[in-house]
This record gives C-alpha cells, structure tokens and sequence, in this order.
C-alpha cells in the first residue's frame, strides 16, 4: 500500500513538473542484482553479467565486481572497460520516471542503446578526465544520451545538491547538481560548477549563435535546457 501511495505520488509530480522540460538523466547510486548488467571491453566484446560490487576510490568507481561464467566473483578494472549498461536498482529506477518523462530521447547515430535506457539502465563510459594538471581514465555516468553530438555531461559524484521535493528518501524535483564533468568535442572531461559557470559560459557554449541569442542572463538552472538548445542548434 506504501508503494503504491509513493508511485501515484510520483506519477502526479512526473505531469505536473515535466510537461515541457527537457532534463538530464538522473544520476545512477545503486546498482540492481535482479537484472544483468552489460560490460563492453576495450577489444569490443559485450559481457552479460551481474555486478556484485561497485569499487570506488574517492567516490569514483575503479573496479568492477563481476560474477563470472563459472559462477565466480571476478574483478575487472576499468582499464578493461569500454562502456557498459547497470541497472539501477528499485529505489533509482523509481526517481527516473520523471527523467524518462522529461529527458529527449534521440539517437541518430544508433550510438546507444535507447531500449536499455529506457528500461532505467544507467549509461556509463570510459573517458580522459582532467584533474589538476593529470588526465586520468575515469569511468562516468553520462547524462545526456541522444543530446551529445558535440557536449557530453557526466555527473560528477563528488556535486552537491541544490533542495527539492523528496519522498521516502527519494528525490522527485530540484535537487539540481551543482557541477558537472563536461567534454567539448572530443577533449578531456573538465569540471563545470555553478559558482564559475558565468566565466566558463563563452568557452562552453558561446560559440552557439542561437543559444546566446535566446538567454539574456546567464543562469545555472538554465544549464540542462542550454545542452539540448546547443545541440539541437550548434552542431558541426
């Protein structure tokens, strides 16, 4: 009865808050045991497996945690890893009814899976990160899928939160991340925070005639709806 009260709840926040927004997809916590993960190495072979574990240092995952074919616990680095495919678990799965409600789903390049995606997998691929002066390969959570042709976001595991509407410890509304890893054609991931976004504007998305043209002010809640303008309008 609890659940169900909690998912008629969300069903009328997901119409009310969503009808013509455009959102990123909310960031992955858990992973799911009840439904394979699908793990892409660097040679190109896809792994079904399940994810027994998620190893982070630092809040960044780092190793794998796999149940292999004999049925045994197996570790995979991420130096092995492409891209891969983790289902969120029920609680995660949950708070994504309002990103599948919201977020444009677009995949002209058949670059990702959109099926699994909807189904309330997580998107999460290895890319060079620049931290400091280091680049380094990170495995991160894109939030943008069908929207990147030329900027790809990945949450940052590290961003503080901005207040929203939660229920049973699930965040339904707001609750905006604070800074974002974002990659620019190619280049290394580079962090992106609201409190340097209005000097880091021009170098993101200032080229972008469109975008510059429609926002008078630059504002971080504005940030979600200018990825989507700027690759609806701004690609090469």
């Amino acid at each position: 009865m609890k659940n169900f009260f909690l998912l008629t709840f969300v069903a009328f926040m997901v119409c009310a808050t969503t009808a013509n927004a455009q959102q990123f997809l909310r960031p992955f916590e858990m992973v799911s045991k009840k439904k394979p993960s699908y793990v892409t190495t660097e040679n190109g072979v896809e792994i079904e497996t399940t994810i027994e574990k998620l190893k982070r240092k630092k809040g960044l995952i780092k190793t794998l945690m796999i149940e292999g074919a004999d049925g045994k616990k197996t570790e995979m680095p991420i130096e092995e890893v492409d891209f891969a495919y983790f289902p969120q678990s029920g609680w995660d799965k949950l708070a994504s009814l309002e990103d599948m409600a919201s977020h444009a789903i677009q995949n002209p390049e058949d670059e990702f899976d959109m099926g699994r995606i909807q189904e309330g997998y997580a998107y999460f691929e290895k890319i060079d990160v620049l931290v400091g002066k280091k680049t380094m390969p990170m495995l991160m959570q894109l939030v943008n899928p069908g929207a990147c042709s030329r900027l790809r976001v990945y949450h940052d595991p590290y961003a503080a939160e901005t207040g929203g509407v939660a229920l049973g410890g699930v965040t339904l509304t707001g609750g905006e991340d604070k800074s974002y890893y974002v990659s620019k054609d190619g280049a290394p991931a580079e962090k992106l925070e609201k409190k340097n976004f209005k000097k880091m504007f021009n170098e993101v998305l200032g080229d972008c005639k469109a975008l510059v043209k429609k926002y008078d002010k630059i504002k971080w809640s504005d940030f979600e709806e200018m990825v989507f303008l700027y690759d609806a309008e701004c690609k090469k």
